[in-house]
Order: C-alpha cells, then sequence, then structure tokens
C-alpha cells in the first residue's frame, strides 16, 4: 500500500462518516470518560439494538464512577442480567472501585494506565482516551480487524501473535495527524465496519453502495472479500446437562450464589448439580421422583445432611420443565425439578438464601432462570428492576 493511502485513510474515512455514518446512538458525542467506558464495554459481546435500550437504563441506575464503585455487586449484576458475560460486570465494578480509590474518582487520560485498570484491554483504552481525551490511540476491535485484514489481504488466522501485532502496527499508522480529529475517527472506524465492510454482507458485493476503498482494498482487487479474515474451524461445542431444583415455601424461594469466577459467577440461581456430559441415562422427563429417585437427585445438588433432610421434607419432587441454553462455546440441558416445603429449612451453606418472591427483580438472575421464573409466574416483578 502507498504512502499517499496511509496519509489520506483518515481523511476519506472521514468524509464517509459524514453522510454515511451513524448518529444519535445515545453514547455519541459524550465525552465524559465514564460514559465512553460504560459504553465501550457494553457494546463489547453485546448487539447495538440490546445496548440502545440498556444503556440509558444503566447510566440512570449508576451514574457517576462513584456511586458505580458504591454499589452492593449484588445491584451491579442485577442491573447487567440479560447482557451476558458477566464477568464485565463484575470488571466495571471492580475497575469504578480503583478509579475511586487510586485515582480520585478520575479516569486516566493515558491509554497505558487505563490499561492497567481492571476489564480494560488496549482497543477499550484506547478508545476511552480517543472518545474522552482526544488522544491518538489506535483501536483495535473485530471490525477495526476486519477492515484492516480485508484492505491489506492478510490471509494468516487472527490468532496468530505476529497478525495482531501487525494489525496494531497499521491501525497506528492509519491514525489522523491531528487529535482534534480523534473522536470522530474512532466513531468512523466502528462504523464503518459494523454497517459498510460487514462480516456477511459488504458492500462491495452489492451494487447498492460505493465503498470508499474499493480501489484500494486488496482483498476487493483479488475476489477475497467474503474469504478474509480467515477462518478456523472450531470444534463441536460440547453439550451438557446438570439438574437444578427449585424449592419454594410459601411466597420464598431457595436461591444459590454462584462462584464468582464461574458461568454466570456472582449471579443468583437455583441450586443445581454439576454439569456433566449429556447421556440418556438421566431420569425421564415429565415425572415425579420416587423417594429413591429424590435422595438420589438430591444429593448431586447439596450435601448429605441437607439432602437427607429435605428427602424427608419434601413429599414430591416433579420434573417441571427442561431448558436448553447455549453458550458460546458449550450447550446446557437443564433439567428443572420443583418441590414444595411445608416449613423452611435453614441451611448451613451461606451461598444459599430463601429470597422472598416479591424481591427477586432485584437479584441478578442468569437470563434463562429470569425467563422460567416470568413463564412460572413466580413473581410479579422478575425483570422489572434487572
Amino acid at each position: 500500500m502507498s504512502k499517499a493511502f496511509f496519509d489520506q485513510f483518515s481523511e476519506r474515512l472521514l468524509a464517509w462518516h459524514q453522510t454515511d455514518g451513524r448518529y444519535g446512538l445515545p453514547w455519541q458525542g459524550n465525552r465524559d470518560p465514564y460514559a465512553v467506558w460504560v459504553s465501550e464495554i457494553m457494546l463489547q459481546q453485546t448487539q447495538v439494538t440490546t445496548v440502545l435500550e440498556r444503556y440509558p437504563r444503566f447510566m440512570q441506575r449508576f451514574p457517576s464512577v462513584q456511586q458505580l464503585a458504591a454499589a452492593n455487586i449484588d445491584e451491579v449484576l442485577a442491573e447487567w442480567a440479560g447482557l451476558g458475560y458477566y464477568s464485565r460486570a463484575r470488571n466495571l465494578h471492580a475497575c469504578a472501585t480503583q478509579v475511586v480509590e487510586e485515582f480520585g474518582g478520575s479516569f486516566p487520560r493515558d491509554p497505558l494506565q487505563l490499561e492497567r485498570l481492571k476489564g480494560i484491554g488496549r482497543s477499550t483504552a484506547g478508545a476511552i482516551a480517543a472518545f474522552a481525551f482526544g488522544e491518538r490511540a489506535p483501536i483495535l476491535d473485530a471490525n477495526v480487524k476486519r477492515i484492516l485484514v480485508r484492505l491489506f489481504a492478510i490471509d494468516r488466522p487472527l490468532q496468530e501473535k505476529a497478525v495482531t501485532e501487525e494489525l496494531w502496527s497499521l491501525a497506528e499508522r492509519l491514525l489522523p495527524k491531528s487529535s482534534q480529529s480523534m473522536p470522530t475517527y474512532t466513531q468512523a472506524l466502528m462504523d464503518f465496519g459494523a454497517t459498510w465492510c460487514t462480516a456477511r454482507k459488504p458492500v462491495c458485493i452489492s451494487d447498492q453502495h460505493t465503498c470508499p476503498f474499493e480501489k484500494n482494498c486488496e482483498a476487493n482487487l483479488s475476489n477475497q472479500v467474503l474469504l478474509l479474515p480467515k477462518k478456523i474451524s472450531k470444534a463441536k461445542s460440547p453439550e451438557l446437562i446438570c439438574n437444578m431444583v427449585l424449592l419454594r415455601h410459601g411466597n420464598s424461594i431457595l436461591l444459590q450464589k454462584r462462584p464468582p469466577k464461574a458461568i454466570w459467577g456472582g449471579l443468583w440461581s437455583l441450586p443445581e448439580s454439576d454439569w456433566i456430559s449429556r447421556t440418556p441415562t438421566h431420569l425421564q422427563k415429565s415425572q415425579s421422583a420416587s423417594k429413591v429417585q429424590r435422595a438420589a437427585l438430591l444429593k448431586t445438588v447439596f450435601n448429605n445432611a441437607d439432602a437427607r433432610m429435605l428427602v424427608k421434607k419434601c413429599s414430591s419432587l416433579v420434573h417441571q420443565t427442561e431448558i436448553k441454553h447455549v453458550f458460546t462455546h458449550r450447550r446446557l440441558w437443564m433439567q428443572i425439578w420443583e418441590a414444595s416445603l411445608q416449613e423452611q429449612y435453614c441451611f448451613d451453606d451461606p451461598t444459599l438464601q430463601w429470597v422472598d418472591l416479591y424481591k427477586l427483580g432485584h437479584y441478578g438472575l442468569p437470563q434463562p432462570i429470569k425467563m422460567l421464573l416470568q413463564g412460572l409466574s413466580l413473581a410479579r416483578d422478575v425483570g422489572t428492576k434487572s
């Protein structure tokens, strides 16, 4: 690629954005680093249409980094419920605490310092620095990687370290010379990848628009656009199964807080057994478990002492439903077994807690569990506050 291309790239991209970029998104044009940071984290692995609804709500609930840091982690997870990738919410809370304690509540403008904060990688640090402070810092999210791989016809897998280093180098060389252009340039780069240089239907393979870089794009010139970035065959996702117990007493339901580093880390869910490979050897669906089966099943979910006591207290254990949930790298079948207790049983396990049905909206629940409770009409306000 010629030197002239590198020199003119930002100007051509900015000109494109003026007529074809996205405008009116609730996080656009905001120079508050806190607001920029929240939007960048929320947009990771989440569709823009979803963020359009959830971002304003999150910002209204936690309007400043100080208020986010002061909040209980359960409040944050409840507000994040349904967005997935819950480590992002935990990192948001931890990062807010860092900013308050180490930087007096003000985000640093140096990308290297931003990158040292919890949950902020190099690309997110670059976006915050560019949007909030006008720093000449590159970004390299999935959209930008796709743009650069096609422009320069890089036919090696993105997972290779050398390819990543090459892309960062290219991203830096393409930056505009003026720091004043950085907020608009960074937005333009994101928009171009999200709306024009898309993965499956880039404009260069249609007659609807003319790409401003079609005469320079090496992938376009060599008819490789849809072949790049180079894809690596993925292994088949493992299929897993577990039992979950929906234990009720009066107007309360038993929830268990999940370990912080597990899937759905830090959320409240139904007590469950270990996840094992899915086989046809489990209890038949849509049936009431016998006393022997109840004992065997409850022992996979609770400790021995609690399981023995629950066998005595639960006159029945009925298979309520099966829920299939697809994660990024696995599929899980949850077998939901329902039982009721005439009197409340106190568990020694501190992760187990009886929760009033009308307060479930204050708890961060995994999306399939929240939908289950809504479907069974267990609580009127499930999801209205989470």
